[in-house]
């Protein structure tokens, strides 16, 4: 019996060891941290050897492949340990791709991603195809192979799970954007990030299809590198007309290819925001690739509700719109959602500060905002970067007290944007908890 050990037991690793096991294999998971209640229990139920708090070199030593959780850099030891002794080390996308004849559509970009990954599902289930979503957007590929059996898969990607792929082989790929992020993974060298991003490619023939955002500098300079066997190009361009892919002209989104050629009017798209027209560029793209008719799509749009904390409209209180875009961890994010209006801004902002550069922001700020709040425990350098502006600014390190205060510097027609530009595990569990706390506290001002 084929032998094999799984570091981590997140989502990840815990649905690579539900299909190993399923599939013969004999599993071993360990993780150096306490595994969570709900995934320990599933590797009891289903008898799966496992350990937690530690790394027991001779158990791992005598496996046949190793399959790493995409938390776990390149760098740490166990990692190079394996390495020194050759010991084959794979993705959980990698193993999962393995066991089904499915066709791939996978999905990458420093932002964007799971906008684009649903919308993309639910467009093609709406068309009737059978389709699953998977990846980096909640449950692990693996998990769906062994419970599910789809003709088609939509995989969110992220870099830490490109960084291992060997045979895997997309159908469609795309990438919507690369920005400097994660460059602590690799070395600070943006290069590294854009070549892990385009691992996607990997395997991928003039069968395949890849679609990407033309107006991105670092994607389109690193595809001119590429001189042999890419597939067919299909570039969405908010910019420029193409004979192949997506392009804006007059208010309308045309889409070309082989076997489509149709337009929709920008305002059939159901998402706020420059950047969102890229998403949605994109994933009409990968319909229209797999045959779904304009109609169908049209009708899949006007259907699509978006995600929460992604440019979230929560409420309407007395001509004041608020919306929630706790997603926005870094800067270029903050800057399309606050690039998304013509509206003043009263914004919500800050956090764990990554060693942010604001510069991006200062000229949206100046021409956009008319209040801002920080929110977080250390709120030094976003201060800095915005005190010469002629803008009030305000501290809070709670929720409550930011929209409150927003709500009462806000006039009619004004936007109350919570769209932090930073981490948010200085004061909220999550992303999603800081999103949901201003979701509350917004809706606590309906009953006042």
């Amino acid at each position: 019996m084929k032998k094999l050990v799984v570091l981590g037991a997140g989502e990840s690793g815990t649905g690579a060891a539900l299909l190993a096991q399923a599939k013969g294999y004999q599993v071993f998971v360990s993780d150096k941290n306490i595994i969570a209640n709900s995934y320990k229990q599933q590797l009891l139920d289903y008898k799966i050897e496992f350990e937690e708090g530690k790394h027991t070199w001779d158990k791992i030593k005598i496996t046949d492949e190793v399959i790493k959780s995409p938390g776990i850099p390149n760098h740490t030891s166990i990692i190079q340990a394996l390495q020194e002794i050759s010991i084959p080390i794979l993705d959980e996308i990698e193993f999962a791709s393995r066991y089904t004849n499915a066709l791939f559509i996978g999905i990458t970009g420093s932002n964007g991603k799971s906008t684009t990954t649903h919308l993309a599902y639910h467009l093609l289930k709406t068309g009737g195809l059978n389709v699953g979503i998977a990846g980096n957007v909640g449950t692990s590929f693996a998990r769906k192979v062994w419970s599910d059996n789809h003709e088609y898969y939509v995989l969110e990607l992220s870099s830490f799970q490109l960084e291992h792929i060997h045979n895997f082989k997309a159908h469609i790929a795309c990438i919507l954007n690369i920005t400097p992020d994660h460059l602590d993974r690799y070395n600070n060298h943006l290069d590294s990030y854009i070549a892990t991003k385009f691992n996607i490619l990997r395997n991928m023939n003039k069968e395949g299809h890849f679609i990407f955002n033309q107006d991105d500098t670092n994607i389109r300079e690193y595809l001119v590198k590429q001189t042999t066997n890419l597939p067919q190009l299909y570039p969405i361009s908010l910019t420029q007309s193409t004979h192949q892919g997506a392009y804006v002209e007059n208010n309308h989104l045309y889409f070309v290819g082989d076997n489509y050629n149709f337009q929709l009017p920008t305002q059939t798209l159901p998402l706020l925001g420059k950047h969102n027209i890229y998403n949605t560029m994109a994933a009409i793209s990968i319909a229209s690739l797999l045959g779904l008719s304009s109609a169908s799509i049209l009708d899949g749009l006007r259907t699509f509700k978006g995600l929460p904390h992604r440019m979230e409209w929560i409420a309407n209180i007395k001509e004041v719109n608020f919306y929630n875009d706790s997603k926005a961890t870094n800067v270029e994010s903050a800057a399309v959602a606050l690039e998304s209006f013509t509206n003043p801004i009263i914004w919500i902002a800050g956090g764990y500060d990554k060693g942010n550069d604001y510069n991006l922001l200062k000229p949206i700020v100046k021409n956009s905002v008319k209040a801002l709040i920080c929110l977080g425990k250390d709120n030094t350098s976003i201060y800095k970067a915005f005190k010469g502006f002629n803008i009030p600014i305000y501290e809070t390190q709670v929720m409550q007290e930011a929209v409150s205060l927003a709500y009462t510097l806000a006039k009619p027609q004004d936007i109350v944007l919570l769209s932090p530009a930073c981490a948010s595990f200085d004061l909220f569990k999550n992303f999603e908890d800081r999103g949901h706390q201003f979701r509350l506290a917004v809706q606590q001002l309906l009953t006042q």
